[in-house]
């Protein structure tokens, strides 16, 4: 694991971020002390579809004001 001092990293700052993506781990050090370690993220296995569900649930039309008069006397006020 290579071990770079903060001006360098600052220099070659996209070199590093390409080899920790291909998976190599590099070690960012201040004054000779490792401080932080630049390392690749895990992707998630399958990216988020958004509308996955479409037409499979139903929002009642009434959802936004659900609850209201529980939450109002809860707070103290009347609902309106």
């Amino acid at each position: 694991m290579p071990i770079v001092n903060i001006h360098e990293a600052k220099t070659h700052l996209s070199r590093l971020i390409e080899q920790a993506a291909q998976g190599e781990q590099v070690v960012i050090a201040k004054a000779g002390k490792p401080l932080v370690k630049l390392t690749a993220l895990e992707a998630p296995a399958h990216p988020r579809r958004l509308g996955f569900l479409k037409g499979q649930i139903a929002v009642p039309e009434d959802f936004d004001i659900m609850g209201a008069e529980e939450i109002a006397r809860l707070f103290g006020a009347e609902a309106g």
